[in-house]
């Protein structure tokens, strides 16, 4: 759920022309960003190493005629609109204006300032144009769609310098299965400062806006769940409840664990659902749940290695769905049929895996190669990591994200607030009733928890 906070003091407050003389030297290939947010440092280094947005645009591009996008995420946009609409007011009487984005950084509609929309208008910042960080560079919008928090853009913080002249805030709504953007909320001022309570009304608009989705993923679960029960009444086979990121919903036993997660307890909360520790099947329910997407009549099967099998298991996919949407998809274990799931190709189940972490010092990022690395650990919005070259704060904004990021080079999540390094644990401390502490082998010889739900996958990937 989107937080609300105080949106941090930003470059223009250590000086514009600090933030303006990195911006220059930036573009002309230097990457000395002293006097940068780490956060922006980070947004232009995708908008020039990744995206190669060119600088020197003077107005977005048209967006493209159709985004793929959930059915049910028109309702969301919808109700987002008019929290916009309400907002249009009291940001109008300060020469703002408010606009609402698609996923794909699409501006939908427009409120505010008439002479503030006129001169947004030269910029294309109007409905119908494309604002993703891969189109128009570092934007309230566009950085938003890249954060888990609200984002504040100012002056030459911006990528594209026909922009320095606005100040942004934007917050993305997600979903709340997903986690995956569903629209944003944006308050743009041109030469001027945002509303002091811009922070508030973005936080409540978007907090508000997603309790729609979550009571939709709960009708889902429910769903998930009846289905579940309807054909664990018609079949003998092992079977899963899963959502479309995965998450299981509902297993029974013998599912469970092949899973490595504790079965039978219905789970229609989204925040509660278990997430097996197998990558390969996360990464196959996903493929599934889009392919289901594009095709409600897809039913698909492939080949996993499950927890206590050296052998791998033939597992098949069938959709679920309520009011014409996909809810997830129940898994069949010892099963096959319908179409194999690929194995190579941008939608495999099988992907490159990173060879780096980026970390952040300062005003600097630090590429980490994977053994340097013992351990990470969540704190609230920020994930930490423990190094070799001491504590750091990750880039990835959120320690799911890093996990996925992780799973297939030896990390495994042990504890809803850490994932480690497997190759770095120096010790196992057995405690009470079964409790199983981590002595990794930094300099602090730190103990990491094991979670109950966690200790059975543990003991696994250590042999013990």
């Amino acid at each position: 759920m989107a937080q609300v906070r105080r949106l941090e003091p930003t470059s223009r407050g250590r000086g514009e022309a600090t933030v303006h003389g990195a911006w220059e030297r930036f573009v002309a290939g230097g990457d000395d960003l002293r006097g940068v947010r780490p956060e922006i440092a980070i947004s232009w280094h995708r908008c020039r190493d990744q995206y190669r947005v060119d600088p020197y645009l003077t107005e977005a591009p048209v967006a493209v005629a159709e985004v793929d996008h959930a059915l049910e995420h028109d309702g969301v946009i919808a109700e987002l609109g008019f929290r916009a609409a309400s907002l249009a007011h009291e940001v109008s009487t300060l020469g703002g204006i408010v606009t609402i984005t698609d996923a794909g950084g699409r501006v939908l509609a427009q409120w505010g300032d008439q002479a503030t929309r006129t001169v947004a208008d030269d910029a294309n910042l109007a409905p119908w144009f494309c604002w993703s960080e891969g189109a128009t560079g570092t934007n309230g919008m566009g950085t938003a769609l890249m954060s888990y928090t609200p984002v504040l853009i100012r002056g030459a913080e911006h990528w594209c310098q026909a922009f320095h002249d606005w100040t942004c805030a934007g917050v993305a709504v997600r979903d709340v299965v997903t986690r995956k953007p569903v629209a944003v909320l944006n308050i743009s001022c041109w030469r001027g400062e945002l509303p002091s309570a811009a922070a508030a009304w973005l936080g409540n608009a978007a907090t508000v806006t997603q309790r729609i989705l979550r009571r939709r993923a709960q009708d889902d679960g429910a769903e998930l769940i009846a289905a579940f029960n309807d054909a664990r009444s018609r079949s003998s086979a092992a079977l899963a409840a899963v959502d479309s990121a995965g998450r299981v919903v509902l297993a029974d036993d013998t599912a469970g664990v092949l899973l490595g997660i504790p079965g039978s307890t219905p789970a229609p909360d989204p925040a509660v659902r278990w997430k097996p520790e197998l990558p390969e099947f996360i990464r196959a329910a996903g493929y599934a749940a889009k392919q289901a997407t594009r095709d409600p009549g897809w039913v698909g099967s492939t080949q996993i290695f499950t927890r206590l099998a050296n052998e791998p298991m033939s597992i098949s996919f069938r959709p679920v769905f309520l009011s014409g949407h996909l809810v997830g998809n129940l898994v069949s274990f010892g099963v096959s049929g319908g179409d194999p799931l690929p194995r190579t190709g941008n939608d495999s189940p099988i992907q490159t895996q990173p060879h780096r972490v980026v970390a952040i010092r300062g005003n600097r990022m630090v590429l980490l190669q994977l053994p340097e690395v013992s351990f990470a650990q969540s704190d609230g919005n920020d994930v930490w990591l423990s190094t070799d070259e001491g504590r750091l704060r990750s880039a990835s904004p959120g320690l799911d994200k890093l996990e996925t990021e992780l799973s297939d080079s030896g990390f495994l999540r042990v504890h809803r607030q850490y994932v480690v390094n497997l190759s770095r644990i120096r010790e196992v401390e057995r405690r009470f009733k079964g409790e199983l502490f981590l002595v990794m082998d930094d300099q602090e010889k730190t103990m990491v928890p094991v979670s109950r739900r966690n200790t059975p996958v543990v003991r696994r990937a250590l042999n013990i």
